[in-house]
């Protein structure tokens, strides 16, 4: 049986934990070569890596800044000619930095608008060229329920996410009539490292809201990434999937 992402290539940014190192691995299962950027964590990258290549395909890491408009340009040169293609792209890098409006000083909200969004443009913009010219691409960006409904003490993250949604929903008008679809994923309550440091009673009131009682996994995201990478959603474009639990 073929698998869903023989013979492609994704480019994952910020897949060294969370729900991007699920994404890469996920992807890595159904046949795909991954290539994926990290910042600063060089021993979680390489257990990434080394994780993906016992999938029996090709895993290469690039440390980069994805705020970085030409560092973002670099690395999907560096890709192309590594690679030879990139047939996926999956906006995963994304910070927090919390704090009420009228306490949150310009730094965070600069970072968190810079890493969350601008990072998405950054890769969407180095990318395209590419799979214009191929007419074919899916590129699929992480959002947030936040971004759809915002949330006290998170302005800035939730204007970064907003924001996420706008962008893939023009750059899927834009580039449709070349082949190429944009999508983006709104995950609610996922466990991952950043909620398990949650205090429990706040995690269970956050569960207590959540129809189906508990949180997300990494690997519920990634199952949706994947559907939307793949060929499966050949018509799906310009849409934001929630993974909520009803939330």
């Amino acid at each position: 049986m073929n698998k869903l992402l023989e013979n492609k290539t994704a480019l994952i940014t910020g897949a060294s934990r969370g729900i991007g190192r699920s994404v890469a691995l996920r992807f890595a299962e159904e046949g795909c070569q991954i290539a994926f950027t990290y910042q600063n964590s060089h021993e979680q990258a390489e257990e990434v890596r080394q994780a993906i290549v016992a999938k029996g395909v090709t895993c290469r890491a690039y440390v980069s800044n994805a705020a970085d408009f030409e560092q973002a340009h670099k690395v999907v040169e560096e890709v192309v000619k590594d690679f030879g293609q990139i047939d996926i792209l999956v906006n995963n890098a994304g910070i927090t930095k919390d704090m009420l409006l009228m306490r949150m000083t310009e730094q965070q909200w600069d970072a968190v608008v810079d890493v969350n969004l601008k990072s998405a443009f950054n890769f969407t913009h180095a990318v395209s060229p590419y799979m214009m010219r191929r007419r074919s691409g899916s590129i699929i960006s992480m959002s947030s329920v936040v971004g759809l409904y915002g949330n006290a003490g998170q302005a800035n993250y939730a204007a970064s996410k907003a924001g996420i949604i706008a962008l893939m929903q023009s750059v899927a008008k834009e580039l449709g009539s070349r082949g190429v679809r944009a999508n983006a994923i709104a995950p609610g309550f996922i466990q991952t490292d950043m909620t398990s440091a949650l205090p429990q009673a706040t995690l269970d009131e956050i569960i207590s809201r959540i129809p189906m009682r508990r949180g997300g996994t990494p690997e519920e995201v990634a199952n949706v990434a994947l559907f939307l990478a793949s060929d499966l959603s050949s018509y799906v474009s310009g849409q934001t999937i929630q993974v909520t639990g009803a939330m």
